[in-house]
């Protein structure tokens, strides 16, 4: 819990890297390649220590490359979405990936998901509604962008709680570097836009803060299910508000903070109810 909440705290940091760069006219694919091709080369020194040259190349490709393929995907959609709307905002909608990692967890994953916690997650879904407000408001393209963004986060989420049953984080993360480069790399001479020092700079410190992000959450899934987890990713909204105010001047209007009131208060139930859960197991029996 406490690596997932770190890991939160830092990652808007990212999405301010990505807007200031696409602000001064990186492509968003670019600034992809970016996170990932930075993101292998900051980790290679730790994972040629952790397994050597023959651990470099990972022992089951398929999904390493559908892990690396979800977060090149969450990664653009969420950077165009930031284009459009403010960053809170963008990441207000992709919170609906803690209620997809929630829902498809029994059936992926084979983890249980009591009936009460299905309720948490039908009221989480409310608060999301509430946050788009379908037919209220103009239709802004980063709505769809940022709910994009937060389904290929949710599979990728899923997909890193299966493999760090198996694998160490750490080669986790630099094995879906690696092919996310390798796929990003392909598509780089039909848009490269040179950047300046300053920008390279940014270029830099966005991988860097993803690979330190994404390293505590893939740490974290190999501590603790997916269904615990998923709903800690509302605390990043904390953070996020703070840094669009900060960096851009943007603050989420009112319903957007009752929206997410009511994530993260259905985000502190589920995890309550799983430490129910987890109690009454080694005792014996078992609550929904």
């Amino acid at each position: 819990i406490a690596l997932m909440i770190i890991a939160m705290g830092v990652l808007p940091l990212l999405d301010v890297c990505a807007k200031y760069l696409a602000q001064g006219g990186i492509p968003i694919l670019q600034i992809v390649w970016a996170r990932m091709f930075f993101g292998a080369v900051f980790t290679l020194p730790f994972a040629l220590r952790e397994a050597g040259v023959r651990g470099l190349l990972p022992d089951r490709p398929g999904f390493h490359a559908a892990r690396a393929a979800f977060l090149i995907g969450s990664t653009g959609f969420f950077f165009g979405a930031i284009s459009f709307m403010p960053i809170a905002d963008s990441l207000a909608i992709f919170f609906v990936q803690p209620l997809l990692i929630t829902a498809l967890s029994p059936l992926l994953l084979k983890e249980h998901v009591g009936p009460r916690r299905w309720a948490a997650v039908a009221i989480g879904f409310c608060g999301t509604l509430i946050i788009i407000r379908p037919g209220l408001q103009d239709f802004n393209p980063g709505m769809a962008l940022a709910f994009a963004s937060g389904t290929c986060m949710a599979l990728y989420m899923l997909i890193t709680r299966k493999l760090a049953r198996d694998e160490a984080a750490l080669m986790t993360t630099f094995h879906t570097s690696l092919l996310g480069a390798a796929m990003m790399s392909a598509c780089l001479p039909f848009l490269w836009q040179a950047p300046d020092a300053p920008q390279w700079g940014l270029l830099l410190l966005l991988a860097g803060i993803a690979v330190f992000g994404h390293f505590l959450i893939a740490r974290a899934y190999t501590m603790a299910e997916a269904s615990l987890l998923a709903p800690l990713a509302y605390t990043e909204m904390v953070m996020a508000t703070f840094a669009g105010w900060w960096f851009f001047g943007e603050m989420p209007d009112r319903w957007t903070f009752i929206g997410v009131a009511i994530l993260i208060a259905c985000a502190i139930y589920i995890s309550i109810r799983e430490r129910v859960r987890r109690v009454a197991v080694v005792k014996g029996f078992e609550q929904p």
